[in-house]
């Protein structure tokens, strides 16, 4: 009979151990509750029931090393597609070994397409039930720290969509947040260009109707996740804002060109993602100055090239890590 050599089945032994299903925390029907946890090193696949959207959400948990010691948490948002179309931290940047020797929580829905990571006020017929600011603000904690046993500290970073929702996330619970860090993304949304740019990621490509989001065009709804216009809200939460102006930058070399289909995606790059990151420098401009009228101290970052693309986005995380890592870490505020 074959054998496996004794340096086989050890590894395999050892992959078996790292990896561990656990089993869901007991509920009571309709509440939020851990479904699934499946774990491989520090890297966790969660699968959590929403009561609010009726279905579950998978999540990556990345873990620090050290999980004796409680360590603050992070969300970490992807953009238009919710990571749902291979478009995410994981699949376009270095995060996981990024994080790997920080003491944090990271923890990323890997759904959400354009959704904007809101509570929407009717069910679309195309994108469904989408109630994430209560998934993330109220629901999902309470796991976490069950869980997790985290600090009770967080914050949230997202790209794109993304940077616009974890603007309004952060408005809607004050003292949820610590830090937020919003990459490329639009404040506005009760103004026309930021009201364009929604219906470029909501009605053309995600063929729904924004309307079922926060109501009607210019009604109240769209005013009030109007992070603009609601920036006096985010006193006292450590901000970081960043875009690039849209020219060409270090990833847009024609010396990667090997193909016409290299060139057909750099072109895309160029024109589409240049032109979206042009909006999105003038977007973050104009909230850099309201948050500075009101007195809010705000770390602003504005490249001098770059378009609508991860490698920037990536960079970018690394580069805001300090300012978040910073706030996370301070003593935990009264009450």
């Amino acid at each position: 009979m074959y054998r496996l050599p004794r340096r086989v089945l050890v590894a395999v032994l050892s992959l078996l151990m790292s990896t561990i299903v656990a089993a869901p925390v007991p509920a009571a029907p309709g509440e939020a509750r851990l479904v699934n946890r499946s774990v491989v090193g520090h890297i966790e696949e969660w699968s959590v029931y929403s009561a609010a959207m009726r279905r579950n959400i998978p999540l990556t948990v990345l873990r620090p090393a050290d999980t004796a010691r409680p360590a603050p948490v992070l969300y970490l948002l992807n953009g238009a597609g919710g990571g749902e179309d291979g478009a995410n931290w994981g699949a376009r940047t270095d995060y996981v070994t990024f994080f790997a020797d920080k003491h944090v929580n990271v923890v990323t829905p890997q759904v959400g397409a354009f959704s904007y990571y809101t509570d929407w006020q009717r069910r679309d017929p195309r994108l469904g039930l989408q109630k994430w600011e209560t998934f993330l603000n109220k629901e999902l904690p309470p796991i976490l720290g069950r869980e997790l046993k985290s600090s009770g500290e967080y914050g949230v970073a997202g790209i794109s969509m993304s940077g616009t929702s974890v603007l309004n996330l952060a408005i809607a619970a004050p003292r949820r947040y610590r830090a937020v860090a919003s990459y490329s993304g639009c404040a506005r949304t009760s103004d026309p260009l930021g009201q364009e740019y929604i219906r470029q990621v909501i009605a053309e490509r995600g063929r729904a109707n924004m309307e079922n989001m926060w109501g009607p065009l210019n009604g109240p709804g769209w005013v009030a996740h109007d992070p603009f216009v609601n920036a006096a809200k985010l006193r006292g939460t450590t901000i970081y804002l960043s875009s690039n102006s849209g020219l060409p930058g270090r990833d847009e070399s024609i010396a990667g060109i090997a193909t016409p289909e290299d060139a057909e995606v750099l072109a895309d790059r160029i024109v589409l993602g240049g032109g979206i990151e042009a909006a999105m420098n003038l977007c973050t401009r104009q909230m850099a100055s309201r948050l500075a009228s009101l007195g809010i101290p705000t770390t602003v970052v504005i490249r001098p090239e770059g378009t609508h693309s991860w490698g920037y986005w990536q960079r970018e995380l690394h580069a805001s890590w300090p300012t978040v890592a910073s706030a996370l870490s301070r003593a935990p505020r009264a009450n």
